[in-house]
């Protein structure tokens, strides 16, 4: 008998820098902070984190949480 294990997620798909010059929060217009661990980008002003799925950054509210007190300190 065989085992199986399920295969591991591809790598995180890489942020386009010239991109994350042109991007906004779609709810403050302020900058964002790209952070690669998470795949997020952060506006601190709308204490938001949006998520970056296959290096396309999802810019919706909606799909967006919310940053706490400790995650707005670093």
């Amino acid at each position: 008998m065989t085992s199986t294990t399920a295969p591991s997620p591809p790598p995180a798909s890489p942020m386009d820098s010239r991109l994350l010059e042109l991007l906004v929060c779609p709810v403050t217009k302020g900058p964002l902070r790209y952070d690669r661990e998470r795949q997020e980008l952060i506006s601190h002003s709308a204490r938001l984190a949006y998520p970056v799925r296959d290096g396309i950054p999802v810019l919706l509210e909606t799909e967006a949480r919310t940053l706490s007190d400790e995650e707005l300190q670093r």
